[in-house]
């Protein structure tokens, strides 16, 4: 496969992940499905971070435009374009990992929740891990459900993000063989 039909396909499929990067963190900010909650500032922590708004949405959107723009016609033959396309995907790989900590994070301190009369993260810096124990969910009494809506959600942007980052690793490798080696070119072939 010629490097600009490479960069083409990476950059399509930058798109769908970006946009549900985007909507996942849009998303979170709304547990229980209300604005109430938001309003009154009772989210999670690793939420107001935005890593999938800005890491995984953002961050990788842009480079996702130059990449397809890139192998556009399949095949490039722009040594300098292709370079470029490595940088960009650089950017890619930075938003990609800051959306997969992000996320990490939610998973691992759980949800901002109210536990009887106060509100707190009743799952961080606990030894036992809440994932793996359903019995500890029950301690969150509201928003109803958080607990599963974050867990989805967290995990949701952590898989998006780790496909981001390996694409756009592998956009790296392939920028820099259209680079060092050039692109391919058809010749006679329209």
């Amino acid at each position: 496969m010629c490097t600009g039909k490479c960069s083409r396909c990476i950059g399509v499929t930058l798109y769908p992940l970006a946009v549900i990067s985007i909507l996942c963190n849009i998303i979170l900010f709304f547990p229980g499905w209300e604005t109430s909650y938001a309003k009154d500032g009772y989210i999670t922590e690793e939420v107001k971070y935005m890593g999938g708004l800005v890491g995984g949405g953002l961050m990788v959107l842009v480079p996702a435009l130059y990449i397809h723009v890139t192998g556009q016609q399949g095949c490039c033959a722009n040594r300098c374009g292709m370079f470029l396309s490595i940088a960009f995907a650089a950017v890619g790989v930075a938003g990609a990992l800051y959306s997969f900590i992000v996320a990490m994070l939610g998973l691992i301190n759980g949800p901002y929740c109210r536990v009887l009369l106060l509100w707190m993260t009743p799952f961080k810096d606990r030894e036992d891990s809440y994932l793996n124990n359903r019995n500890l969910w029950s301690l969150c009494t509201e928003p109803k459900n958080v607990v599963e809506f974050n867990i989805g959600l967290f995990a949701i942007l952590l898989v998006t993000s780790s496909l981001q980052l390996v694409l756009c690793c592998t956009q790296m490798i392939n920028g820099l063989f259209g680079c060092l080696c050039g692109t391919c070119t058809n010749k006679g072939v329209i």
